[in-house]
């Protein structure tokens, strides 16, 4: 079953006929996490790097510094995977086609992920991010692997 994780949202699995999907990432960032050892996993599509004063209880997963986390904690305790077997993969965070952009949320969102990943402890295994793409990932829950598709951003 195709399984879609929408911005802020977070899908887990261990069903090996399961693939996990998030369309689109611009400035967003995709953390995808996955066990080898029980075939499972989950992925994240964070919109944001922190709720900055902002009452987040129903959004957990909008935030890089609360989703990641939520995320972590239950595939392990959901499927009893050991952080030290995950596999760490993030995609995303493009940098802004506007040149006056002042923001830069997608460089922010890049290191609150890797903030926080570093803070549980986790090592990234791979990472595609920043540039000009929008990405598209889907992943396996059978292997793992991840399909990631690149759309350039435009005017």
């Amino acid at each position: 079953m195709e399984n879609v994780v929408g911005i802020g949202e977070y899908v887990t699995s261990n069903n090996v006929t399961d693939t996990i999907k998030t369309f689109a990432l611009a400035s967003c960032v995709a953390v995808t996490v996955y066990c080898p050892k029980k075939k499972a996993g989950g992925m994240i599509h964070v919109a944001l790097p922190s709720p900055m004063g902002q009452n987040c209880d129903n959004r957990l997963g909008y935030f890089a510094t609360t989703g990641i986390p939520l995320l972590i904690n239950k595939v392990c305790t959901e499927f009893g995977c050991l952080k030290a077997e995950l596999i760490i993969q993030i995609f995303g965070g493009a940098n802004s086609i506007n040149k006056n952009d002042v923001f830069h949320v997608g460089k922010r969102n890049i290191e609150a992920v890797t903030d926080t990943l570093s803070m549980l402890n986790l090592e990234i295994n791979m990472s595609d991010v920043s540039d000009k793409y929008s990405r598209t990932i889907e992943m396996s829950m059978e292997t793992g692997d991840i399909k990631v598709s690149r759309q350039l951003l435009i005017i």
